[in-house]
């Protein structure tokens, strides 16, 4: 099973790629549909059990999915059924 915070890190810290390639769309309640997103070149910090942007603190569990230059690198749906 691959975790949201993998994707990320390898994302953040592979020569070839960068954050401010992705887009994370993760749960949020209370907007329209409970999903929101965030491009990653919002993202400030990559912590333990959470990522940070300028706005707030998402627990990487709210992750649904995380695409990066328009392919889907992480589906949280798929996940579970590997």
């Amino acid at each position: 099973m691959v975790y949201p915070r993998e994707v990320l890190n390898r994302l953040k810290w592979t020569k070839e790629e960068s954050l401010d390639g992705a887009v994370i769309w993760y749960v949020h309640r209370g907007v329209p549909g409970d999903v929101m997103k965030v491009s990653g070149s919002n993202i400030k910090e990559l912590g333990q059990g959470f990522f940070e942007t300028s706005d707030a603190m998402i627990p990487y569990h709210r992750i649904i999915k995380i695409e990066y230059n328009g392919r889907v690198v992480f589906d949280k749906s798929r996940e579970g059924r590997k």
